[in-house]
């Protein structure tokens, strides 16, 4: 079994003694019950990470490590992003777990025209909170040592800069009738970004897909079912994972 990962601010630039305390000492601790010899991972979830050996656990929430190898991760190539339209009850965080388990670089929260769910005021600060906590804690449980980044909630015309921007750019949409194509078997960059846009329960509305085309989007499809939104990010992702060679 793979050494689990904690998540610290900081790390030291050269092997040493460390000191696991805090929530994630008590973690180590009181529910891991991480013992001397047993090997430990931790990182400060940005590409930074360090190996090593608990040399001894104190009280209930200390862990004494001697780290034997201090590294960075570079970000991998290319860089993918999923706009993730606001799904109903807690379908967000599991659309964010499992696409953090699956690999993706960023997740962006979009508040589509036929979203029932909008975040607004406080109710929008705590959904976006959750959705952090959510992947940082996917990241641990995945052996990830550089986490997604959960961006603030996105407009629609932000989406568009953000394809703008991207070296591929993909709307998921099942409907052929707007000429979407197999996502299998588009032609995919070797490097820089790769978006994909999921939309809604509702779907993307005509004008939002109209927007997102003259940012240079084109629409794809995944396959003959049709995926709910909480799912279709993550089974997306995994195809382009697999097809860039990420998961090599």
């Amino acid at each position: 079994m793979t050494a689990p990962v904690f998540v610290v601010e900081e790390l030291p630039d050269s092997p040493a003694e460390f000191v696991l305390d805090g929530p994630e000492g008590r973690h180590a601790v009181s529910v891991k019950r991480l013992r001397a010899g047993e090997e430990v991972v931790l990182t400060d979830g940005t590409g930074r990470w360090a190996r090593g050996e608990v040399v001894a656990a104190e009280g209930k929430d200390r862990l004494v490590v001697a780290l034997t190898e201090v590294a960075e991760e570079p970000a991998e190539a290319p860089r993918v992003t999923v706009v993730q339209a606001l799904p109903k009850g807690d379908r967000g965080e599991l659309a964010v777990e499992t696409m953090t388990e699956t690999g993706v670089d960023a997740i962006v929260p979009w508040s589509a025209s036929r979203c029932i769910t909008q975040w607004r005021g406080d109710r929008g600060l705590k959904a976006l909170a959750k959705w952090r906590a959510t992947a940082r804690e996917a990241g641990k449980q995945s052996r990830r040592v550089r986490f997604p980044e959960v961006a603030d909630a996105a407009t629609t015309r932000q989406v568009a800069a953000l394809l703008a921007r991207a070296d591929f750019a993909a709307v998921l949409h099942e409907d052929r009738d707007y000429g979407s194509e197999p996502l299998a078997t588009a032609p995919l960059p070797a490097a820089g970004e790769i978006v994909l846009v999921v939309g809604p329960e509702g779907g993307v509305s005509p004008e939002e897909l109209a927007l997102f085309e003259e940012a240079g989007a084109r629409a794809y499809r995944l396959g003959r079912s049709v995926l709910r939104t909480s799912t279709a990010g993550t089974a997306a992702a995994a195809l382009i994972l697999g097809r860039t060679g990420r998961w090599s």
